[in-house]
């Protein structure tokens, strides 16, 4: 059967948490095309049935982390200043995970972080709430990155018409501008929290502390895209201006390397457990949760600050089968806060909720139509995954065993 994405034609769950095979490894957005050529997902074992993420949730467990905090703090010897100026810069919009390993760079390693937002493109109410006590109650210097809104919003509806991929512009953001940021300030030293490898990336990429610089960086300008679109494209037939998209493009590896940027992961030196760094940041930088549940999952804390954000995940069930729900219990199921049992039954529940609470004010906002965007999901699933009952589209597979193919 014909798949889409390069997605595996065979879906597999993993044996020990929700997660199946469709699950994409991260890309290089300024790299990512309609086809998503070269793209990977997530390996399960074929002897065991394990996934990689759940391997190296194994492998995390048996770290000598008294060891890495050594070297942490050798790497932070290294980099520190004491002339008042700043010495790391930590990327981040207030989110639990941001507000942690700033707070905990600051006031328990002594260092002088600068703080970069690149702001979510529909901030909500709490998310808004959330960053502005990062920065007055958690007590931090901060700079906030903001694009041309109208570039941005073109952007970010022709990364779903031509992609089904809401969160792009917000993605380009934060990983791109920090690198840019920390040269012209002269910081050497950049700090993201937990590599993609704890949630399924190739298990290799998380035997180094560093970033990929393809995650953030290019040799040449010429063949990347935004939005699904090479950048030549855009300003010949879209009619955008060199300027406007430059914000939103990666540094050179030539800028990289002759300022010696180090882009580290916080989550290499220090265990990361995300319910942890949620009460951690709720008691030191007055993070609140949402108020109520967010839809498509159970979580009230996890991914809250955009009102994309729950489109995204909704999408992503529209492309590879897998929702919000099973990302999040699949994360606590590896912690050991749910049982595989309770989360077949939240996946169920709550997999591909239809996230209604902000949708119109999204289509008003990008000048879409409702009924476009639902034809835009129809015509991305893919159909070793989806099939068509009447009026009503049915997974072929799931986790619990009862799609219309098991």
């Amino acid at each position: 059967m014909k798949t889409k994405y390069n997605l595996p034609s065979r879906i597999i769950f993993c044996k020990k948490c929700v997660i199946s095979n469709q699950r994409p490894s991260s890309i290089s957005e300024f790299f990512h095309t309609p086809e998503r050529k070269g793209a990977k997902y997530l390996n399960i074992n074929e002897k065991d049935g394990v996934c990689d993420a759940c391997k190296q949730n194994d492998i995390k467990n048996q770290i000598d982390w008294k060891d890495r905090e050594k070297k942490l703090i050798q790497l932070l010897d290294k980099h520190r200043k004491n002339n008042g100026e700043y010495d790391c810069l930590v990327p981040g919009s207030g989110g639990k995970d941001s507000a942690f390993q700033a707070h905990v760079l600051k006031y328990r390693y002594n260092m002088n972080p600068l703080i970069l937002t690149w702001p979510p493109i529909l901030y909500t109410d709490y998310g808004l709430k959330n960053y502005n006590n990062w920065i007055n109650v958690g007590g931090f210097d901060a700079l906030v990155v903001r694009p041309n809104g109208k570039v941005m919003k073109e952007l970010t509806k022709y990364s779903i018409t031509k992609l089904l991929h809401p969160f792009q512009t917000f993605i380009l953001g934060q990983k791109n501008v920090a690198p840019k940021i920390a040269s012209k300030f002269n910081i050497n030293l950049i700090f993201y929290g937990e590599n993609e490898a704890e949630y399924g990336n190739p298990i290799a990429e998380n035997n180094s502390s560093l970033r990929k610089k393809n995650y953030f960086s290019v040799k040449n300008y010429n063949n990347i895209y935004l939005a699904g679109i090479k950048i030549s494209e855009l300003i010949k037939k879209y009619k955008f201006k060199h300027q406007d998209l430059k914000v939103f493009l990666p540094i050179s590896y030539d800028e990289i390397k002759k300022k010696n940027l180090e882009i580290h992961y916080l989550g290499y030196y220090l265990k990361w457990t995300p319910q942890e760094a949620f009460y951690y940041a709720v008691k030191n930088t007055g993070f609140v949760p949402r108020p109520f549940r967010t839809q498509g999952t159970f979580s009230k804390y996890n991914s809250i600050d955009d009102k994309i954000d729950d489109l995204h995940y909704y999408t992503t069930f529209i492309k590879f089968g897998i929702g919000r729900a099973t990302y999040d219990a699949s994360q606590e199921i590896r912690n050991k806060h749910l049982t595989r049992e309770e989360g077949q039954k939240l996946v169920k529940k709550y997999d591909g909720e239809f996230p209604n609470k902000y949708f119109s004010e999204i289509m008003n906002y990008l000048n879409i139509k409702e009924e476009y965007f639902f034809k835009l999901c129809d015509n991305f699933r893919s159909n070793h995954i989806w099939k068509k009952v009447g009026k009503t589209w049915k997974l072929r597979h799931t986790v619990n065993n009862d799609g219309l193919d098991d």
